[in-house]
C-alpha cells in the first residue's frame, strides 16, 4: 500500500487498522523549510548515535540530539541520553507541530542522516519512559525519503514519501502493532534532518 502523494489539508489515517498515523504533507513553505534546515544543521549539538548490540557498543554515522522541557533521562537502544535545553527555533517548531497535530509534547529527539545510505532499521518506539499510546510527531527537513510501516503480525507494508517540511504523526496503538523504518538508498546524496516530538513520563533527572 503506497501513499507517496499524500499532501492534504485534512489528514487521513494511512494505516489500514490497529493504529493511527496522520500525514499532513508540508506544513511550512520550501523557503521556511530550507531556513530551518540551515539553522538546525549549524546550531544543534549533534553527536554520533550509540547503540548496544549483543553487548557491544556501536557508534553510528547518523548523528542525534535530545532536547526537552527539563533535563530528562531517556534510554533507547540500551543507551541513556540526557536532555538539553530547548533552543528558540525548536520551541517555535514545537508550537507549529502542536497546532497542526492538536497534541502537546515535552521533548524532541533529532536525527541527522548525511545521505541516503544512512537509515534506520525496523523498530517501534515503545520505551517505558514514553507516554503510553502517546503521539509522536515527525517533522522532516532536507532530503525527501521513503518511510515504511510493517504490521507485526500480518507483515502488511505501508509506504509513504516524506516531503521536506512535512509532518507525520503516529499515535494510539501504532507502536504496539506496527514497526517502522527509514530504508537506506544509494539514490539520495543530500542530508536529511528529522525531528521527533514526543512526551516522556516517569521523569528521571
Amino acid at each position: 500500500m503506497d501513499f507517496f502523494n499524500s499532501s492534504t489539508d485534512t489528514p487521513k489515517n494511512i494505516l489500514p487498522h490497529s493504529g493511527t498515523v496522520y500525514y499532513y504533507g508540508a506544513i511550512v513553505s520550501s523557503e521556511v523549510a530550507l531556513n530551518y534546515y540551515d539553522i538546525l544543521w549549524n546550531t544543534i549539538e549533534w553527536k554520533n548515535d550509540e547503540v548496544v548490540i549483543f553487548g557491544k557498543r556501536i557508534i553510528t554515522k547518523r548523528k542525534v540530539a535530545w532536547y526537552a522541557d527539563e533535563p530528562f533521562s531517556y534510554t533507547y537502544s540500551k543507551v541513556t541520553r540526557q536532555a538539553l535545553e530547548w533552543t528558540s527555533e525548536l520551541l517555535s517548531l514545537k508550537k507549529i507541530v502542536e497546532q497542526h497535530s492538536g497534541e502537546t509534547y515535552n521533548s524532541c529527539l533529532l536525527n541527522l542522516y548525511h545521505d541516503g545510505e544512512e537509515g534506520m532499521g525496523w523498530h517501534s518506539d515503545g520505551e517505558k519512559e514514553l507516554k503510553e499510546n502517546g503521539a509522536i510527531a515527525s517533522l522532516s527537513f532536507g532530503a525527501e525519503r521513503r518511510f515504511t510501516f510493517k504490521h507485526k503480525q500480518t507483515k502488511e507494508l505501508v509506504n509513504i514519501w516524506l516531503e521536506k517540511g512535512s509532518l507525520l504523526v503516529m499515535k494510539d496503538t501504532t507502536q504496539t502493532h506496527w514497526l517502522h523504518r527509514l530504508p537506506p538508498t544509494k539514490k539520495i546524496h543530500i542530508p536529511r534532518i528529522n525531528l521527533t516530538f514526543r512526551t516522556v513520563n516517569n521523569i528521571k533527572k
